[in-house]
């Protein structure tokens, strides 16, 4: 176990704040913080923000204490180091930025508050993957995708990705089905109020469909033929699959993280089966430009993690 902790040095909320971190295993550093009482809300997509009285404590338990410049030459060595370019484009104000972008200006306002729970909703302090960077990633691929000339809807993809793991209570199935019924919920009051950037029609009872429809494709990632929307919210779903090995390296630790109740023999036998039924699909990818940029490199991810869980904690990751 290799848990670090600076001084407190970072100023806010009246007191000084260290940063408590691990190098090897995010699963590791949440069953600490837990085990200490830090609440899920101390934790920043790669580190915990502890007060300045718990310092000695969490010392005391295990953690290794170093300077600032240490312990951030020991973090950024790591795969599981989100840097600062990835923390920018996940924030609130840039997330509400892109979904304000998909609505007409007079729609805006109307269109903000809905904006505002979603983002809260992806913020939520149990997620570790289905993240608000994950959120922020499955749209900059979307953006790649249609850069690339995949077809399809990019407006109500891009809706639909909003919407896809708003609900996330870990229920395979269930939270798929409950986000589809939150986009109806949310999106309901803006129906005919509401046009979307570019196009002269309101949002409509059909588009409101489309878009939990949309939501539900990612249950499966198995879209039917010719749906091409719903090719461009699989694909950009999965588009971390295909991404390099130590951000991928990084998304496996983070779902082992985030499924940390479970122990470790049953998630090696549960991811096990996730990671087969991967690699018996075929191809992951129902675009052209998603099989070109990320069909092979997914291949290879998927093929390494699976044979990585036969020995081993399963998120023992070094770049």
């Amino acid at each position: 176990m290799t848990l670090l902790i600076d001084p407190p040095a970072w100023p806010a909320h009246g007191t000084l704040w260290s940063h408590l971190v691990s190098d090897t295993s995010l699963h590791e550093l949440r069953t600490f913080a837990r085990a200490q009482g830090l609440g899920d809300r101390g934790f920043d997509l790669d580190h915990y923000d502890v007060p300045a009285e718990r310092h000695d404590a969490l010392v005391a338990a295990g953690a290794v204490a170093l300077d600032g410049r240490a312990l951030a030459r020991r973090l950024g060595a790591s795969v599981l180091r989100v840097p600062g370019r990835e923390r920018r484009r996940a924030s609130r104000a840039e997330l509400l930025d892109r979904w304000s972008g998909l609505w007409a200006p007079d729609a805006r306002r109307h269109a903000r508050a809905v904006g505002a729970e979603l983002v809260d909703r992806w913020r939520e302090p149990h997620r570790v993957y289905h993240s608000r960077l994950h959120l922020a990633d499955a749209l900059d691929a979307l953006d790649v995708l249609v850069a690339d000339g995949a077809p399809g809807s990019a407006r109500l993809a891009a809706l639909a990705l909003w919407f896809h793991d708003a609900v996330h209570d870990g229920e395979a199935g269930r939270d798929e089905e409950r986000s589809a019924a939150l986009a109806g919920t949310m999106l309901g009051p803006l129906v005919g109020g509401a046009a979307l950037a570019g196009e002269a029609a309101a949002v409509s009872p059909h588009d409101v469909d489309e878009i939990a429809r949309l939501v539900l494709v990612t249950t499966d990632h198995d879209p039917a033929a010719g749906d091409l929307t719903g090719a461009l919210v699989s694909d950009a779903d999965l588009a971390v699959l295909g991404s390099g090995p130590p951000r991928y390296a990084r998304y496996a630790a983070q779902v082992r993280a985030e499924y940390g109740h479970v122990p470790d023999d049953a998630f090696r036998a549960g991811r096990a089966a996730v990671l087969d039924q991967l690699l018996a699909a075929g191809s992951l990818f129902r675009t052209e430009a998603g099989r070109r940029r990320w069909g092979g490199p997914a291949g290879t991810n998927l093929r390494a993690e699976r044979d990585g869980l036969a020995g081993g904690p399963p998120d023992i990751v070094r770049s």
